[in-house]
C-alpha cells in the first residue's frame, strides 16, 4: 500500500455496483478526449438517464447517478479518498459534521432502544442524545471514563445498541482506550461510532483499533480553510449478518416489498448501504458537490497541515505549562496528563492541535485574554489553518449545568485553543501578550478562582 500522503492527493474513487463491489465512479477518471486532473465539479440537481432500462437500473438496483440527493460523481469520488484514508470499506458525504452523527446513529437505533456515549463527547452530539433522540424515542447512557472498559461494561443494557465515543474529546483531551471499548463493543455484538474529528485519519485511523464505524466533522481539519461545512461516515464493512442480524433486524429482514436484505444485496457493507439508500436521502442532508470538492481539495495538505499544527500545539501546551497565570494544561501530549500512555499508543505521530487551558483570575482573566490577542482569532470553530480561541463556559458548554462543566474541566477561567499553521513564535508572543493582559485582569495576582484546576508540567 503506498504512503498516506500519497494517498491524499492520488487515492482514486470508486463507486458501486448492484452488487456492492467497487467500480469507477463516474467523472473519476478522464474520457479520452478531456483529462482533468483534478476531481471535476458535477453542480446540477440531477442527471439524464441515456435509455430507459438505464432509469429502471438506477431505482431497481441504485446504479449509477440520478439525482444529487442520492449520489453525486464528485461527491464520491470524496467518499472514496476519505474510505481510503481511514482504512474503511465504504463512506457516506453529508452536509455536516452533526449529520454524520445523526444520520449514523439514526442507521443504528430505533424507538425503545439506547446509545451509550462517553460524556466527554461534543455538546452539539451530546444536546442531540438528551433533547432530539428521546422525542423519536431512544435514549442516552453516558460513562464518565471513556478509558476504562469495565465501565462501558457495567453500563451496557439489553436495549444498548451503539457505543459512541470521540478519539480525542473536545476539548479536554481524556483520551479513551478505543481497543479496548471496542472489544466490550462486540463482545456483545454492538457496534462502536468513533468521531475522529480531532484526530483526523493522519494520527489515528480507529478502525485499526476495532471501530465499526468512524464519523468527522469534515468542515474541520479535512477541509482545514474553515470555507465550507461537510461530514462523512466510514464503515469498517465488518457487518456480520449471522453474529448481529438479531440487534439489527432491518439490515436482515427482506425490503417492503419483500425483495432482498440489505446484508443479502451487500454483505459486510450493509451498515453504511442502509445509510445512503434509506437514511440520508430520506432525512435529506445533502452536501454540495461544490463543498465536497472543496473538503477534496482541502484533504490533499491533510498531514502537512496536521503534523505541523500538532508539532505547534505541543510546543504551544510546554510553554503554558510554565506560566505563572495558568493553573492546569489539558493535553495528552504533556508527560504530566493522564491520558499520556494512551497518547503514546495511539497517537505517536501527534497529540493533535486543539486543547483546552485555565487561567488563575477566572472569568475576568479569560476574557481579558480573548481580547488581548491578535494572531488567535476569537470563533467558534477548530481544525482551521489559523489559530482560534474560544470560552467554552460561556458558549460552547453553556447549556451544562456548572457542575458538569466541572466535571468535564471547564472551569471560569477555561479557554479552548485551536492552533494552526502560523509560524510558532507569532503565535507563543500572541500568547504572551494575551497572559499579560489576563494578569492585570486578575489583579496582579497569580491565585484567581479558577475552579480546581492541576497545573501540569511539560
Amino acid at each position: 500500500m503506498t504512503g498516506f500522503a500519497t494517498r491524499q492527493v492520488h487515492a482514486r474513487s470508486t463507486g458501486r455496483d448492484d452488487a456492492g463491489r467497487a467500480t469507477t465512479a463516474p467523472g473519476a477518471e478522464p474520457s479520452a478526449r478531456v483529462v482533468p486532473r483534478a476531481t471535476p465539479v458535477y453542480l446540477t440537481a440531477g442527471f439524464e438517464f441515456e435509455e430507459w432500462e438505464q432509469a429502471a437500473g438506477h431505482f431497481g438496483a441504485g446504479e449509477g447517478f440520478a439525482y444529487t440527493r442520492t449520489g453525486n460523481p464528485t461527491t464520491a469520488a470524496v467518499e472514496q479518498r476519505i474510505a481510503a484514508l481511514e482504512g474503511g470499506a465504504d463512506a457516506l458525504f453529508l452536509a455536516s459534521g452533526q449529520a454524520a452523527v445523526t444520520v449514523a446513529l439514526l442507521g443504528l437505533v430505533e424507538a425503545g432502544q439506547r446509545v451509550l456515549a462517553a460524556s466527554s463527547i461534543y455538546e452539539g452530539t451530546r444536546g442531540l442524545l438528551l433533547e432530539n433522540l428521546p422525542r423519536l424515542g431512544i435514549e442516552a447512557d453516558f460513562v464518565d471514563d471513556a478509558a476504562d472498559p469495565a465501565a462501558w461494561e457495567r453500563a451496557i443494557r439489553p436495549e444498548t445498541r451503539v457505543l459512541f465515543l470521540e478519539s480525542i474529546p473536545n476539548a479536554r483531551n481524556d483520551l479513551p482506550d478505543l481497543a479496548a471499548v471496542a472489544d466490550v463493543a462486540h463482545a456483545h455484538g454492538l457496534v462502536l461510532v468513533v468521531d475522529n474529528t480531532l484526530a483526523t485519519p493522519y494520527l489515528l485511523r480507529p478502525i485499526e483499533h476495532g471501530a465499526d464505524v468512524v464519523v468527522h466533522s469534515a468542515s474541520k481539519f479535512l477541509a482545514g480553510h474553515g470555507s465550507v461545512l461537510g461530514g462523512v461516515v466510514v464503515d469498517a464493512g465488518t457487518f456480520d449478518a449471522r453474529a448481529s442480524g438479531a440487534l439489527y433486524p432491518h439490515l436482515v429482514a427482506p425490503s417492503r416489498t419483500g425483495g432482498p436484505s440489505v446484508a443479502e444485496r451487500h454483505g459486510g457493507n450493509a451498515r453504511l448501504a442502509y445509510l445512503r439508500e434509506t437514511v440520508a436521502p430520506r432525512f435529506g442532508p445533502t452536501p454540495s458537490p461544490l463543498n465536497a470538492f472543496l473538503v477534496g481539495q482541502g484533504i490533499e495538505t491533510l498531514s502537512l497541515r496536521v503534523a505541523r499544527q500538532s508539532a505547534s500545539a505541543l510546543e504551544v501546551a510546554r510553554w503554558l505549562a510554565f506560566r505563572p497565570e495558568v493553573a492546569s494544561v489539558d493535553y495528552s501530549g504533556l508527560d504530566s496528563s493522564p491520558s499520556y500512555a494512551l497518547a503514546k499508543r495511539y497517537l505517536p505521530d501527534g497529540q493533535g492541535s486543539v486543547f483546552t487551558f485555565t487561567l488563575h483570575g477566572g472569568a475576568p482573566a479569560a476574557r481579558a485574554l480573548v481580547e488581548a490577542v491578535e494572531v488567535f482569532t476569537h470563533m467558534t470553530h477548530i481544525g482551521d489553518v489559523r489559530s482560534l480561541v474560544l470560552h467554552p463556559e460561556s458558549t460552547s458548554h453553556v447549556l451544562r449545568t456548572p457542575a458538569e462543566r466541572a466535571a468535564s474541566g471547564i472551569h471560569p477561567g477555561t479557554l479552548r485553543l485551536s492552533v494552526g499553521i502560523e509560524d510558532l513564535p507569532d503565535l507563543i508572543g500572541d500568547l504572551d501578550r494575551g497572559l499579560a493582559a489576563a494578569r492585570r485582569a486578575a489583579g496582579n495576582s497569580t491565585a484567581g478562582d479558577a475552579g480546581t484546576p492541576r497545573k501540569e508540567t511539560p
